[in-house]
C-alpha cells in the first residue's frame, strides 16, 4: 500500500507545482501608467477604444493589447497624438461586397472573432494587457465612457 501512495503523492505534488506556475494571471493593483478619461466610439467598422496616457515609463512598460466588449485587440500608438493609444474592434462593416465572382469579394474584412477576457469585466471596463520589465501583466481599466 505504501509503495503505491508515495509515487501517487509525488505525482500530485509535481502537478500542483506546474499548475501554479501556469496560472500566474493576477490583476495588478497599481496602474502601469497614468490615464486620462478612457472612451470609445462606434464607427462604420466597429468600436474604437481611446486610451489617453498622461505619464508612462516607456523604457519599462509597454502597452500591448486590450480586452473589451468580448473581443481582444492590439493597442496602437497614435501617430497624430503621441500620448494616445487606440484599439480597433471590427464588428463587420456595412460596406461588404457581395458578388457571384468570389474574387470581387476579396477586400471584405470579416468581423473580429470573440475572445473571452481572462477576468470578468463589466460593460464599462476593459482588461489592459501590458509588459513591465518583460513580464506579461494585466490591469483593469474602469469607468470607460461612450462618446459620439
Amino acid at each position: 500500500m505504501m509503495k503505491r501512495t508515495l509515487p501517487l503523492l509525488a505525482g500530485i505534488f509535481i502537478l500542483a507545482i506546474f499548475a501554479s506556475c501556469g496560472s500566474n494571471k493576477d490583476l495588478q493593483q497599481r496602474a502601469p501608467a497614468q490615464f486620462s478619461e478612457i472612451s470609445y466610439t462606434y464607427n462604420s467598422n466597429g468600436i474604437s477604444l481611446h486610451i489617453p496616457v498622461k505619464a508612462i515609463q516607456e523604457n519599462r512598460v509597454n502597452l500591448e493589447a486590450v480586452y473589451f466588449h468580448g473581443m481582444k485587440s492590439a493597442l496602437i500608438k497614435s501617430e497624430d497624438q503621441p500620448n494616445l493609444y487606440v484599439a480597433n474592434f471590427r464588428m463587420g462593416s456595412g460596406e461588404m461586397v457581395m458578388d457571384v465572382d468570389p474574387a470581387k469579394e476579396y477586400g471584405n474584412k470579416p468581423p473580429q472573432m470573440p475572445e473571452e477576457s481572462p477576468f470578468s469585466i463589466e460593460e464599462d471596463e476593459a482588461i489592459l494587457v501590458f509588459t513591465q520589465n518583460d513580464k506579461l501583466k494585466y490591469y483593469k481599466l474602469t469607468g470607460i465612457v461612450e462618446k459620439e
